[in-house]
């Protein structure tokens, strides 16, 4: 499970780099580009550009830590999920890192003693 875990965590992260990317993008080019926001503004375009950098950041790490650290890297992949799901909701382009990641997280978070020899802590 802990497998498992760290490599949908990881796959998480990658999809969600790309997610991330046009979103920031996104937000800079209404920004600097006013006629742009005319196709579509985001409501809060701080929290945005925080959830682009950090969602993928966060899974990414989880993933990595899902191994020997299964408790708090599936807490990290969890809340990747739910800041890729906040920040961008639920689309063509965010069911894969968010279904990838919350089930690495659950997957992580339910590894214990069948999986390895010693619990969460």
């Amino acid at each position: 499970m802990r497998s498992a875990a760290q490599f949908l965590g990881i796959i998480a992260g990658i999809m969600g780099i790309f997610v991330g990317m046009f979103g920031f993008g996104w937000v800079e080019l209404t920004n600097e580009v006013p006629e742009a926001a005319e196709l579509g503004l985001f409501q809060n375009p701080g929290f945005i550009q925080f959830a682009s950098f950090t969602a993928p950041l966060l899974c990414i790490a989880g993933g990595a830590m899902a191994k020997s650290r299964a408790l708090w890297g599936g807490i990290a992949l969890v809340i990747g999920a739910g800041l890729v799901y906040f920040a961008f909701g639920f689309n063509v382009a965010t069911m894969f890192p968010i279904g990838f990641a919350g089930l690495g997280g659950i997957l992580a978070i339910a590894a214990g003693k069948p999986d390895e020899e010693k619990a969460h802590f």
